[in-house]
């Protein structure tokens, strides 16, 4: 999305109030408000170091400046875009990554440093690889842009700074090689990198065509592990992915440090599973002792399934593991446990009688324990992975704790707004900018079963990357009874079988189970093209409330099992967990597709409900 868009004139013209200008184009585009801080950003590097580079003949008139192009719904942005046609002839555009700081130190992790950000001093992606990152991006999964062949090059403009002893020291020359980083006084050399692209003017259209395209999905993580464990970098971390990467990997290689543990907080597709899977291969690398641990054993399973015909099945082991098989190691046996989808993890269970809990396993086993975990995708009874919790086991560990954070989102075609729209919209938590636009992320309210489950037929024919799941409110009786249909929705003749039988865990991989319907335990930490759901009569609408209803799930379904008996322990307590469950449950469901979601709901208040929220 685009804010502010203008000719190189017009820009130069509107400098002297351009932080009014761009903060008015910011709420009526984007609906944000902004604070004062950025307000007085814009101000300085816009009206005052951009305008001193652009206002040069270097440059022609006729070229088009980008303001605030925000990538991944409102939060993934470029600051400053240069466009029009190099000496060639050929569609261009320069990306220039600002950055007010003053002063800059040596990181310890790779290609950050350190500067002073919100009152103090903080890691920070070095300026050169967040322009080049940005570039990747765009390049890779801008429609227009790799259909029609544009080019792009990258920058970072620190005008304040005027040292540039750190930010262009050789440590950092792969990043500089990428994206040369200039710092104050240098402006002539920046208008020098902007006219070698910028030879000639074009239209606005070439930047309204690069905003209006498709967002290419980034490859499904499944299809790239063995590529990844073989030391490939098939995906580019964004942002704050980044820096929790080298985080991870700091604290893995660092063996002077003592016990540590890492939470890493994120929402469906921020990242969570890709940084796993990359800090495993490098530390594996590295020859440190590490292993990817999931409680839910679907996306292992597929993973695994994915690398048998590169690795030894006894290497297999040693990467992938379950949650449940820590009960009698030995303390620090491991360098590093990486636990995905954390929220799963659950206390000792009739399956490990020797353990206690989890959490306290995991961190009892390694030097280092990295949990990855969304509160929000808590879907059964019996998963206690909190925040909480986790620092209670480390400080009885004696371990430090380090707390990070994953916000923008990059399933969903990168929509942060569709996955604020579905927290509204579920009475998860409220947002204030609660809406998304089906052009960026195909999502539709289907009338009938047929229809969805066909939808879902044809998407599937491209890549096999497409399935139909559904809440838990039919029993399992083809469990039973192979011969026997699961989810009958008789008013539309619609029949179809839940998933576990045959497949397993590699359900939604498998190339025949388009005709089944997989549950939550078959598709949580993994994802699809498209996805087709089901929601069952446990959503109901009451006086205009979206309302949740316990009664209504499968008796086969264990999710909720306990339940009935908190009901007599604690009625309140009991009622609001199972709200949070049924509610975290058609969160994750309606979250797994990277380009489209289509919604058949068997109440039709509830389809009315979310119909009239688009």
């Amino acid at each position: 999305m685009l804010a502010y868009l203008a000719s190189k004139a017009q820009f130069l013209e509107d400098a002297p109030t351009i932080e009014d200008k761009v903060r008015d184009q910011v709420l009526a585009k984007l609906k944000l408000n902004v604070g004062q801080s950025e307000y007085t950003a814009w101000r300085n590097s816009l009206g005052n170091a951009m305008f001193h580079a652009l206002n040069t003949r270097d440059i022609p008139d006729d070229a088009v400046v980008a303001v605030e192009y925000r990538l991944n719904g409102r939060k993934f942005r470029i600051d400053f875009i240069v466009a029009g046609k190099d000496k060639a002839g050929r569609d261009s555009l320069v990306i220039i990554e600002l950055k007010q700081w003053s002063e800059v130190e040596f990181s310890d992790l790779a290609d950050h440093v350190k500067t002073f950000v919100g009152g103090g001093l903080r890691d920070e992606r070095h300026p050169s690889y967040q322009a080049w990152s940005y570039l990747s991006h765009l390049s890779s999964f801008n429609e227009y842009v790799y259909e029609n062949d544009v080019k792009i090059t990258a920058c970072a403009y620190l005008h304040n700074c005027v040292d540039s002893a750190v930010i262009n020291n050789s440590r950092y020359e792969n990043e500089i090689n990428r994206a040369p980083v200039f710092v104050r006084g240098q402006a002539q050399f920046l208008r020098d990198f902007i006219s070698e692209s910028i030879a000639t003017g074009t239209q606005t259209a070439l930047l309204e065509k690069i905003d209006e395209a498709p967002m290419r999905p980034s490859p499904q993580l499944a299809e790239s592990v063995g590529s990844m464990l073989q030391g490939n970098e098939d995906f580019v971390l964004l942002d704050e992915q980044k820096t929790v990467f080298e985080k991870i990997i700091k604290a893995g290689t660092d063996e002077s440090k003592g016990k540590k543990v890492i939470i890493v907080t994120g929402g469906p597709g921020t990242g969570k599973s890709v940084i796993s899977i990359n800090a495993l291969a490098v530390l594996t690398s590295k020859r440190f002792n590490a292993k990817y641990v999931t409680p839910n054993s679907a996306p292992r399973t597929v993973y695994e399934s994915k690398i048998r015909s590169t690795f030894k099945r006894s290497e297999i082991g040693a990467l992938f593991g379950g949650s449940a098989s820590f009960t009698t190691t030995s303390k620090d046996s491991y360098d590093v446990l990486i636990v995905d989808e954390a929220h799963r993890l659950k206390k000792s269970t009739r399956f490990t009688p020797k353990g206690v809990n989890q959490i306290k396993e995991i961190i009892h086993s390694a030097r280092v324990s990295v949990f990855f975990i969304d509160e929000a995708q808590k879907v059964t009874w019996a998963d206690i992975g909190e925040i909480a919790e986790i620092e209670k086991f480390a400080l009885a560990a004696g371990a430090s704790v380090e707390r990070l954070e994953l916000s923008s989102q990059f399933r969903c075609n990168g929509s942060d707004d569709y996955l604020a729209w579905l927290d509204n919209t579920l009475g998860i938590r409220p947002t204030p900018d609660n809406y998304f636009s089906v052009e960026r992320f195909d999502f539709k309210v289907v009338d009938s079963p047929l229809e969805l489950h066909q939808m879902i037929r044809e998407k599937n024919k491209v890549n096999n990357k497409s399935r139909v799941i559904a809440g838990y409110c039919w029993d399992w009786v083809s469990d039973k009874n192979l011969g026997a249909f699961d989810i009958v929705i008789p008013e539309f003749g619609y029949k179809a079988k839940w998933n576990l039988k045959d497949d397993g865990m590699t359900w939604i991989i498998s190339p025949k189970s388009v005709e089944e319907v997989g549950c939550i335990h078959t598709c949580q930490g993994l994802e699809l093209d498209y996805v087709g759901v089901i929601i069952g009569n446990d959503l109901r609408v009451i006086d205009g409330i979206l309302v949740t209803d316990p009664s209504q799930r499968a008796s086969t379904d264990k999710s909720l099992a306990g339940y009935k008996k908190g009901l007599k322990e604690d009625a309140v307590s009991a009622e609001r967990k199972a709200d949070e469950i049924i509610r975290n449950t058609y969160r994750t469901l309606l979250s797994r597709g990277m380009k489209g979601c289509f919604v058949y709901f068997t109440d039709p208040e509830v389809s009315k409900y979310f119909s009239s929220r688009l």
